[in-house]
């Protein structure tokens, strides 16, 4: 088994209804197995929100557009787009 720390900001934190938890998974997983997952542990309108095209993934703090095996202490972060003015 392996444990992953999944992040949520700004307004992925409202749809989760939390800043970030622990997950664990067997062996080998990856990017696919951590969403099954979370869809178990959150439902799926917050899955919904996380998979919206704008929103980007970070896997120790870079930018990815999908991963391969997920490591024992690896952290994926949810990233809303960036507004400003």
């Amino acid at each position: 088994m392996i444990t992953v720390s999944v992040l949520f900001f700004a307004s992925l934190r409202d749809a989760t209804c939390t800043g970030g938890m622990e997950v664990s998974l067997p062996d080998d997983s990856d990017l696919t197995a951590l969403m099954q997952r979370l869809q178990q542990e959150l439902g799926s309108a917050a899955i919904a929100a996380l998979q919206a095209e704008n929103v980007r993934m970070a896997l120790n703090q870079k930018l990815i557009s999908r991963a391969g095996v997920l490591q024992d202490g690896d952290e994926i972060a949810f990233l809303p787009p960036v507004t400003g003015g």
